[in-house]
């Protein structure tokens, strides 16, 4: 517990006396005297109770068997006059006190039997702390309770011895070794955990039962101290709860005041490691003494005033914690833009004093924590009882009711250990001898505490703090916390903080049932109060400098002032990344007060990665300008959200290829057009090979069948095959070859487009991989990252880069080949390529990246920039502020229409296409002519006729169908053999006439 153990009443130049020194013989003296007074009250105590117990009935009714027959009573245990010389003897002379050599024995045990009726827990605090105060009462309270109730311990009387440790660890460490001597079974305490991690020890090796509720290191782990109970939650879980509470208010940065003591300290390393699993950072720890004086407080507030943080958490003494605040106060340091985490400490305070500690103006605002505590009516009949129990001196803290709770834990399972048949026995021997003076041997050994450690580990009870129980790693079940605000006066429930939800309004006995939902959606608190009495929730930072405008760093480029640049004749400056940085500005909630300081001496650009290191080393607060987010700088800087997408590009010189001579032929290669000539044939002759047989089209003379099978394979090419196949294996090929056909076509058809339509460009380097694999000269930009991505990424040597640093330098070492490409990040390349077209970006960009501004590791202000930044992408002024200094418009063709296709790339064609159109036409009219010669001939006898005649009936001719022509052949034959017929029959009747008349 925070604060558990301090002085509320006790003035502190008490404590800063009370500190002990004590010579080795001293120590030894003091202890021994302090056993045998221990060991005579035991005596005398045993003498007592076992004369009461012979002639005095049992205060309580007897409900189970403790009539065992019992062994006789051991002696009781006294140190031998030997001991006592040698005490005399070390107490007078300590300066010769002779060296103690400890030996480990282990004798045969003797048991000692402890017949009383009265069983024995003790506890050591520091009663005159406030915890101490409620605890001791509640406590006592338990017990009168327990001891009243028969159903408890029947025929049992627990009693409860309590020592004032008075604020100091040794007699702490002494009341443990009383107890331990008085055969104790279990104790509450102690009251700090620098005391526990000692008596831990003891508990060990005696097996007595520690349970405290105030030690709450979370650092005492069960496994190196099985013995040693915690009955409150722990100080892991009060600084995971502060830690989501930073994180549910978006605070990257904290600072803490603690006391310089073992639990405060290991509470601070496990805050430390919180905050990181929340992304949130422990920037400061401020330690201060446990008893610190004024002055001391006001040093350590006046350095944390000067830190960048406001968010500060003390986890420190109550009396401490109510000074650090005071103190604040004074100093200006409770106004708005603070934010003030108090521990437990605090609540604990007001529930048992109220306000007459401390003014309520000195906290209004402060956020604390309490342990929470269910409602009850068990709880609420205690509250109502418990002014009658404290006379109205205190009031009840949360830490009360854990101590009230406690004894009832170690009644519990001592009703558990005797009605198991348990008996409270010691063994009376010591492992540790020659010690010369030291009596361990008055040590007892607890033989049952084992049995009863298990039996508060298995604990299952309804107490005034809700169900109490312990988890698997031996926490209390459900942890959890209030979270309070302080409002003038009043302490206002914000909500919860859970093991099991995280945060919430609800109360966490409503959430258990329910699964553990700890998404970031589902934490919630109440509207907050914030100091200054303001419900605006505080950034959580200041500039550091008070009031000194922050160094923004800017480089001063020697090229593409688009990016940044100085107005000549003037201090001003500006360019795309200025006018970004100013567009963000502007978004943000709070004034900025800064000026620019230039970087770089504009002759030639800066080398960034000195300009990054200016911030990294607080040279400058921030850096502004074409600075990359590259791996190597964010480990020195944080950088905001990327303002603009960059990325590696080459860049090479290209040159146009002639798309217009035989253009058509570029689609395939010429094994392509080889291949695919060689399978047309193929196709022809296989189809050829299946109709021969059984179609009558695919039959002829051998000329005949050559020319339809060539015939009926070309005319697959464009599907207007006008043969019918009728076999079925036929069919099968054919459907297959024409589906190859279509694809053949379409990408045909697809590649002479993109030939035609696009301007072909042509280079050897293809990419950032060809290039590399070549032995050519890079160029890049001075000061650009790129040249040790180069060597260091991509193994280029040195030796091949240039260094160029302009534009106009990049378009003279690419056009005279002294470089074979441009390696350089995209927006620099687009404004390059935006005035000449020479050149050509090829391959892919081939690293990721983008430009941002650079502020020192952890700055609040990078975060609030980066939003900023994001709110301008989305309302499009980002996109506008950037269309206005680096669009540009791009070099065109010098052909105007270069998507539609010319003459030029087809004239081939054309030529071809007509040339055999005209020889078709030749050797057509050639063979018409011969014809037309041959069948219209003029009979002889006949005049000729005129030139003019025989063109038309030429034209006639041509222009008469076949089968006309067919015809009119025929009838001419016909009428010709006719003729031919009746001048034959003419001469035959005339010479027959002659004949006669010859004879006549």
């Amino acid at each position: 517990m925070a604060g558990s153990d301090e002085v509320n009443s006790r003035p502190v130049e008490n404590h800063e006396n009370a500190k002990i020194q004590l010579t080795g013989a001293e120590l030894q003296a003091l202890v021994d005297n302090a056993v045998t007074r221990a060991l005579d009250r035991q005596n005398s105590e045993y003498s007592e109770t076992h004369s009461r117990t012979l002639s005095t009935p049992h205060t309580k009714s007897k409900t189970h068997s403790e009539g065992h027959s019992k062994p006789p009573p051991t002696p009781p245990r006294s140190k031998n006059s030997e001991s006592k010389k040698d005490d005399d003897r070390h107490s007078s002379n300590h300066n010769s006190v002779p060296p103690k050599k400890i030996v480990f024995d282990d004798a045969p045990r003797t048991k000692s039997y402890v017949f009383s009726k009265t069983v024995n827990i003790g506890a050591t605090l520091s009663v005159k702390t406030i915890s101490g105060e409620v605890s001791v009462i509640a406590m006592r309270a338990a017990v009168d309770d327990i001891n009243s109730d028969p159903n408890i311990l029947p025929g049992k009387t627990l009693n409860l011895s309590v020592h004032d440790a008075n604020f100091s660890g040794f007699l702490s460490i002494v009341d443990v070794l009383k107890y331990m001597e008085a055969d104790m079974v279990a104790v509450i305490g102690p009251f700090s955990s620098r005391v526990a991690h000692v008596v831990s020890n003891v508990a060990n090796e005696l097996h007595v039962p520690f349970l405290s509720f105030l030690a709450l290191d979370p650092t005492l782990s069960p496994l190196q101290y099985p013995y040693f109970i915690q009955t409150a939650p722990n100080d892991l879980y009060l600084m995971t709860a502060i830690a989501e509470m930073i994180s549910y208010f978006s605070y990257r940065e904290v600072i803490a005041i603690y006391t310089d003591s073992d639990q405060f300290r290991n509470s601070m390393y496990i805050l430390s490691n919180k905050l990181w699993e929340k992304r949130c950072k422990l920037s400061y720890k401020i330690p201060l003494l446990e008893f610190s004086s004024p002055q001391d407080i006001r040093s350590v507030l006046a350095n944390v005033r000067s830190m960048e943080s406001r968010v500060v958490i003390v986890h420190t003494y109550a009396k401490t914690g109510l000074s650090v605040l005071e103190t604040a106060k004074r100093l200006g340091m409770m106004k708005k833009g603070y934010v003030w985490i108090a521990t437990t400490w605090l609540t604990n305070v007001l529930d048992a004093t109220g306000f007459s500690s401390i003014s309520p103006s000195d906290i209004q605002g402060v956020l604390t924590l309490r342990p929470h505590i269910p409602d009850s009516d068990k709880r609420q009949d205690f509250e109502r009882k418990w002014k009658n129990l404290s006379n109205g001196s205190i009031g009840l803290s949360a830490y009360g009711l854990y101590a009230y709770d406690t004894v009832w834990m170690v009644a519990h399972a001592l009703d558990k250990f005797f009605n198991e048949g348990g008996k409270i026995s010691f063994s009376n021997y010591s492992r540790v001898k020659g010690t010369d003076g030291l009596n361990f041997e008055a040590l007892g050994i607890f033989d049952g505490g084992k049995q009863l450690l298990t039996n508060l580990l298995q604990t299952n009870m309804s107490g005034l703090t809700g169900p109490v129980g312990f988890n698997p790693e031996r926490s209390v079940i459900h942890p959890s916390f209030d979270i309070v605000n302080m409002v003038g006066d009043q302490s206002w429930l914000l909500g919860y903080w859970s093991n099991h939800s995280g945060l919430s309004i609800q109360s966490p006995e409503t959430l258990y049932a329910k699964p553990s939902n700890r998404s970031s959606s589902k934490q919630h608190l109440r509207r907050v109060v914030w100091p200054g009495n303001t419900t605006e929730k505080p950034r959580g930072w200041e500039f550091l400098n008070n009031g000194r405008p922050l160094r923004i760093g800017v480089p001063l480029r020697a090229s593409f002032k688009e990016i940044v640049t100085q107005v000549n004749g003037s201090n001003e400056i500006h360019g795309f990344s200025i006018d970004v940085f100013l567009a963000a500005l502007k978004l943000i909630p709070y004034p900025v007060p800064y000026e620019f300081v230039k970087f770089g001496d504009g002759h030639k650009n800066p080398s960034y990665t000195e300009f990054v290191n200016k911030v990294a080393y607080n040279v400058l607060d921030a850096a502004v300008g074409d600075i990359t987010i590259i791996t190597n700088r964010t480990k020195a800087v944080d950088f905001t959200q990327p303002y603009i997408e960059s990325g590696l590009v080459v860049v090479v010189p290209i040159k146009k290829l002639d798309s217009r001579s035989w253009a058509f032929f570029r689609p395939f290669t010429q094994l392509m057009w080889a291949i695919t000539a060689v399978f047309f044939i193929i196709i022809g002759v296989c189809v050829w090979i299946h109709e021969h047989r059984l179609n009558d089209e695919f039959r002829g003379p051998p000329k005949q069948q050559l020319v339809t099978v060539l015939w009926f394979t070309l005319s697959t090419m464009v599907f207007a095959q006008r043969e019918n196949t009728v076999s079925t294996l036929g069919r099968l090929v054919l459907i297959i070859w024409l589906f190859v056909v279509l694809i053949i076509n379409s990408s045909y058809t697809a590649s002479l487009t993109s030939i035609l339509t696009v301007q072909q460009l042509s280079s050897p380097i293809g990419g950032i991989d060809s290039l590399i694999s070549t032995n050519e000269r890079i160029g890049f930009q001075v000061g650009s990252f790129a040249e040790n991505y180069m060597i260091e990424e991509l193994n280029i040597p040195k030796s091949r880069l240039m260094a160029l640093g302009s534009p106009q330098e990049y378009a003279e070492k690419l056009g005279a080949g002294i470089v074979a490409a441009i390696v350089d990040e995209r927006p620099y390349i687009d404004l390059f390529l935006s005035s000449n077209c020479k050149f050509q970006v090829v391959g892919e960009e081939f690293t990721k990246s983008g430009w941002g501004f650079a502020f020192p590791k952890d700055s609040p202000l990078a975060v609030d920039m980066s939003t900023a930044i994001l709110k301008l992408s989305e309302n499009g002024e980002l996109h506008k502020i950037h269309d206005y200094w680096l669009k540009r418009k791009t070099c065109t063709p010098q052909i105007s229409d270069s998507n539609q296709l010319q003459l030029d790339s087809f004239w081939e064609l054309f030529l071809i296409f007509g040339g055999a159109c005209a020889l078709a036409l030749l050797i057509y009219f050639c063979k018409m002519i011969r014809v037309f010669g041959k069948h219209h001939s003029q009979p002889q006898g006949q005049s000729s006729k005129s030139g003019s005649c025989s063109v038309r009936k030429f034209l006639s001719y041509v222009d008469e169908k076949e089968e006309e022509v067919s015809k009119s052949k025929l009838k001419r034959k016909r009428e010709m053999s006719y003729v031919e017929g009746r001048e034959v029959d003419s001469r035959n009747r005339s010479n027959r006439i002659q004949a006669e008349f010859d004879e006549e």
